[in-house]
């Protein structure tokens, strides 16, 4: 099959842990930049990067990329992509979203009306019609502009990847369904260990590491924009991406996954997040206020997102929260914990500073991934003190 480059927008500051998944899907790196990985695949990598991918926001094919520093200049180099090799006569079409970091040409309504001129009077000339039906499947164009070089995809998924299809209720303030998952892979939880989140809300680390745990593919049970590019991709080869995703799954499986949150009705939530997953029998959710937090064993997790105080509490409720937390977390044996918080006294109020940080945006909010370390667990009985590493 033919290969094509296509781009997958993610997280900043997590595009290596969406190039490790790509990686470990087959594909090849064309380039990695902010908030963006692109790499080779054919028509089948585009069904198996919209499925299987826990990490991206979505899987643009791309058209092609070019210089601009007037609206002239854009329309014509617009112009000169090869748009009927992408899109058919009755194929609908318009430029969804453009976004520009230090460029010339700024105004995204401007980018748009500019570009859907410039593919219009493209297909007009390929196609030998004045005027389109735009009756047929939807190609909707993405656009990215830094330092005047313009990158163009259209977008294969329709509605962002975060969107998995369990969690049609929320509660207040969520993280993404994305976000969480490379939040998980950034640290070493392995099944095999335990894993508790204090401040579970709607439920969506532990169902994300349910899902890592069971091999469930993040996109099974979602449809996809390019479905229906049948003058690309074979309707058959996403059956086959489907079938392949089934038979990966290993829902079978014993592990130690707790959420807890301090809300009954978000837990209620969280419960029904988990039913809607095929994760339910995999967790164990539970009404509970941080203090209270505890667990028997050792060598345990914690990666949560506890309140910022932009949202869900004033400032004034955060240093007991955050004191809380850190005294609990004090009586967990050789566990290590891990919080994404844009809460600037965190680590003073935890009771210790971490051990790593990262800076991530979470949204247009910049946050910090705390990682406060505990050892290994031994290994053939050789006690260890070393401690977790990425």
């Amino acid at each position: 099959m033919k290969k094509m480059e296509l781009i997958a927008p993610c997280h900043f500051g997590l595009e290596a842990v969406l190039k490790r998944e790509i990686l470990d899907l087959g594909y090849d790196i064309s380039e990695v930049e902010d908030g963006r990985v692109g790499f080779w695949g054919d028509a089948e990598a585009i069904c198996r990067a919209n499925i299987f991918l826990r990490t991206a926001e979505r899987v643009l094919l791309k058209v092609g990329s070019f210089k601009a520093t007037s609206y002239e200049e854009l329309f014509e180099n617009t112009r000169a992509l090869d748009w009927e090799n992408y899109i058919p006569e009755n194929g609908k079409f318009w430029v969804a979203k453009a976004a520009s970091v230090k460029s010339k040409l700024f105004s995204p309504s401007d980018i748009q009306s500019v570009m859907k001129k410039a593919m219009v009077r493209r297909m007009q000339q390929k196609y030998q019609v004045e005027w389109f039906s735009e009756d047929g499947a939807a190609y909707p164009v993405r656009v990215f502009l830094k330092k005047d070089v313009v990158t163009v995809g259209i977008d294969t998924s329709g509605v962002s990847l975060h969107k998995r299809g369990y969690r049609e209720v929320s509660g207040k303030a969520p993280i993404t369904e994305t976000l969480a998952a490379a939040l998980i892979m950034l640290t070493p939880w392995h099944k095999d260990r335990i894993l508790v989140d204090p401040f579970c809300g709607s439920g969506t680390f532990p169902i994300e590491a349910a899902m890592i745990a069971a091999n469930i593919a993040p996109g099974m049970n979602r449809s996809f924009t390019a479905e229906e590019w049948t003058n690309l991709i074979p309707k058959k080869l996403w059956y086959e991406t489907v079938n392949e995703a089934n038979e990966l799954i290993n829902d079978d499986i014993e592990v130690d996954i707790q959420g807890y949150d301090v809300d009954g009705s978000v837990i209620k939530i969280a419960r029904r997040n988990a039913r809607e997953a095929g994760v339910d029998h995999l967790i164990h959710f539970q009404e509970r206020d941080v203090k209270d937090l505890s667990h028997p064993k050792k060598y345990g997790f914690i990666i949560t997102n506890p309140p910022y105080g932009e949202r869900l509490e004033d400032k004034k409720d955060l240093p007991a929260l955050y004191k809380a937390f850190g005294e609990s977390f004090k009586n967990l044996d050789s566990w290590s914990a891990y919080m994404i918080t844009s809460y600037e006294d965190a680590e003073r109020y935890f009771g210790r500073k971490a051990d790593r940080n990262r800076k991530i945006y979470n949204g247009m909010l910049k946050t910090y991934f705390y990682q406060f370390l505990g050892p290994k667990p031994p290994k053939a009985g050789r006690p260890s003190d070393r401690q977790e590493k990425k």
